[in-house]
């Protein structure tokens, strides 16, 4: 069984490792798997970047950007066909394909003779533009009159409605099946233009090995953390990014009892941790960007709580690295959150922009040792029972074994 995954990148950003751990869980497995990207970030015979023509989608894109419409120019998309890593694919399967790499309307012809799982990490695959819509549903009905033109994707013009129609008219011309890694993109997808085809829940899956509790003791002493601090831990791409909540940590942690204050270390992974240090009257330790999966690791054990107050979220991968670390989490109910964060057990959901309410969550737990304990023990036992890696790709092997068998059955009819 030959795979072809295309994505935004191989290990840049969080689908990007979402998909990239899929592909080494099938490796594992012994599954063909391979990728093109967007972006390429490490050096394999199994991953190659994405046909591109520079210079005429440049010229395009001041076009197809005046008009609101995102990554039309991209016309690159159809010579896909062409590379050698699509004719010996038995099964592409989709991830992220928003970023600016892929366009969207190539999607019919690239499944024409091959079937395509898409693994959705966002909401942008049925709606107008946007990856995450907050509070507004029109994508339920055919969006246009768009309240949010200024968040990721953003567009010039509003011409929302004719994108969800051009979506809509791609995938009734597509083979797909869908894959939704929360419960609650499952209830989204469920409600959207995607529901025409099957819909499976598959969570992302995590090396529970690489990701571990790790003594932490010995894990602040290699950060050069003191002894007899209670440690908070946030990270985020980039902690600026309005997202992630970045100034709903601020307004929560500046509202921690003075008392405490003196008994905390911030402990932050990711761009522009200075930011916070620089607001908050907390010592704070900035790891920057860290891709190493065995420092990662250490953090969340030298960590008493990973903080992350984001506002809207699929199943991030953060949250999903401390459970598997036996690391409790505060977050905010929101999105697919509330697979991992749950209440009592694994952590504390605060009410969505309510850093009051985070606030107390943080103390909560900071103030409640045994809790903690308890709730160590749970992340831990759940990463083991329901993310292992190797669980998502077998979850996955036998989807594609399903794709094709039906292909099969399909194309015998057919004769």
């Amino acid at each position: 069984m030959n795979i072809l995954h295309i994505n935004q990148s191989d290990i840049s950003g969080g689908a990007a490792i979402a998909g990239y751990r899929l592909h080494q869980g099938l490796l594992a497995q012994g599954i063909n798997s391979r990728l093109l990207v967007g972006k390429v970030e490490t050096s394999s015979d199994r991953v190659a970047s994405v046909p591109s023509n520079y210079y005429i989608e440049r010229q395009l894109l001041r076009v197809t950007s005046r008009l609101g419409f995102n990554y039309l120019n991209l016309i690159s998309s159809f010579d896909i066909p062409k590379h050698s890593f699509y004719k010996n694919a038995d099964i592409l399967n989709f991830h992220n394909l928003h970023t600016g790499y892929f366009n969207y309307l190539a999607i019919p012809s690239l499944t024409q003779n091959k079937p395509a799982v898409f693994t959705l990490h966002d909401m942008w695959s049925f709606t107008g533009h946007c990856a995450y819509s907050y509070g507004c549903d029109r994508w339920k009905i055919g969006c246009g009159k768009c309240p949010y033109p200024d968040i990721y994707p953003t567009i010039a013009r509003d011409n929302t409605h004719l994108e969800w129609k051009l979506k809509n008219w791609v995938y009734s011309r597509s083979n797909l099946t869908i894959v939704t890694p929360s419960h609650w993109l499952t209830q989204q997808v469920q409600q959207s233009m995607l529901k025409r085809f099957a819909i499976h829940y598959i969570p992302n899956g995590i090396n529970t090995k690489a990701y571990q509790p790790l003594d932490p003791e010995k894990c602040r002493s290699i950060l050069d953390i003191p002894t007899g601090k209670k440690v908070l831990m946030f990270g985020a791409e980039s902690l600026t990014d309005s997202r992630k909540g970045g100034d709903l940590l601020l307004k929560a942690l500046q509202n921690l009892p003075a008392s405490l204050k003196t008994e905390i270390v911030l402990l932050t992974i990711g761009n522009a941790g200075e930011a916070i240090s620089e607001a908050v009257e907390i010592a704070t330790l900035n790891l920057g960007y860290v891709s190493s999966d065995r420092l990662k690791s250490i953090a969340y054990s030298a960590a008493d709580l990973f903080i992350f107050p984001t506002r809207a979220d699929n199943l991030p991968l953060v949250l999903q690295e401390s459970m598997a670390c036996g690391t409790p989490m505060v977050s905010f109910k929101v999105g697919g959150v509330l697979d991992l964060v749950r209440p009592g057990i694994t952590g504390y959901l605060a009410i969505p922009e309510d850093a009051d309410d985070f606030c107390r969550g943080i103390v909560k737990l900071l103030e409640d040792e045994s809790l903690r304990d308890r709730m160590k023990q749970n992340c831990r036992a759940i990463a083991l029972e329901e993310y292992p890696l190797e669980l998502q790709a077998k979850r996955y092997i036998e989807l594609y074994r399903q794709v094709l068998e039906k292909l099969g059955r399909s194309q015998a009819d057919s004769c």
